[in-house]
């Protein structure tokens, strides 16, 4: 092994060891988080996310209008390429998301969404969309940000997924502010690059090939925002796909007819 492989060798084992310490480190602060006020708990989250992409060398950037601080019923609706999606959120506008009920199983990461207010949903269970978007409302009500990502699960960011309308019934009833969110991800050379997607690999595995690469960015690109009482949730779904698929000059992909929910149709 020469000399610069072994320098890099010890890079990732340091970056590691630092991520797990800082996991460890956001999982007991996460007993504490449901606690707080909500600006502590964002100053918190934003902290700690930031600390996150540091380590891994991961430069933010973000452009056009993010939501204020004092706007309500905020909703992000965003493409979904990496776990890290959530974490670059996070570093710029915290928010609860709402995920998959198999990440409560994962080591670590589960526990701490989970007290970091996480609205888990069991995507095989059909009525449960209907009870998840019920919670969405009362949160969005009483005052949380809601991010989602329609698409429903990963791409590798070479295009976009059919995003599916079933839970952004909640934007309608609760009259929210919909805003798109553009997620995309470049290499050291500032080229775009799939090493981040999360697509058929473990998380230990899409971990080790990001430790891997000596840098990259996530850009994350605040679009035009849509008023949730002036459309229906079909309407949502493809007006927030058009504008992300537009600002990152991708296409959608549309794998059959959506499929019906137990939600009122509009």
């Amino acid at each position: 092994m020469t000399g610069h492989a072994k320098t890099n060798k010890y890079l990732q084992l340091f970056r590691f060891v630092s991520l797990i310490i800082h996991f460890i480190s956001g999982l007991l602060q996460s007993f504490i988080y449901p606690h707080l006020n909500r600006r502590t708990q964002h100053r918190m989250a934003k902290k700690w996310a930031q600390r996150f992409l540091r380590i891994l060398n991961i430069q933010l950037h973000y452009q056009g209008a993010l939501p204020r601080d004092d706007q309500a019923r905020v909703i992000l609706v965003a493409n979904h390429i990496s776990w890290l999606d959530v974490i670059a959120i996070l570093a710029v506008c915290p928010v609860r998301f709402v995920a998959k009920s198999e990440i409560l199983s994962w080591p670590i990461i589960g526990k701490l969404s989970d007290n970091a207010g996480t609205i888990f949903i069991a995507r095989e269970k059909r009525n449960d969309t209907l009870k998840i978007n019920q919670i969405l409302s009362k949160l969005l009500m009483a005052g949380d940000r809601i991010a989602i990502f329609p698409e429903g699960t990963t791409s590798d960011g070479t295009h976009l997924l059919h995003f599916h309308a079933s839970l952004l019934q909640f934007a309608v009833a609760s009259k929210g502010l919909v805003c798109p969110v553009a997620i995309q991800y470049r290499d050291s050379m500032n080229q775009a690059t799939t090493v981040t997607a999360y697509v058929n690999v473990t998380i230990a595995q899409s971990l080790q090939l990001i430790l891997q690469q000596p840098s990259c960015h996530v850009e994350l690109t605040f679009l035009v925002p849509l008023h949730g009482e002036e459309k229906n949730r079909r309407e949502l779904a493809r007006l927030t796909e058009q504008a992300i698929s537009h600002q990152l000059a991708l296409p959608v992909v549309r794998k059959g007819l959506e499929k019906s929910s137990d939600l009122p149709s509009e």
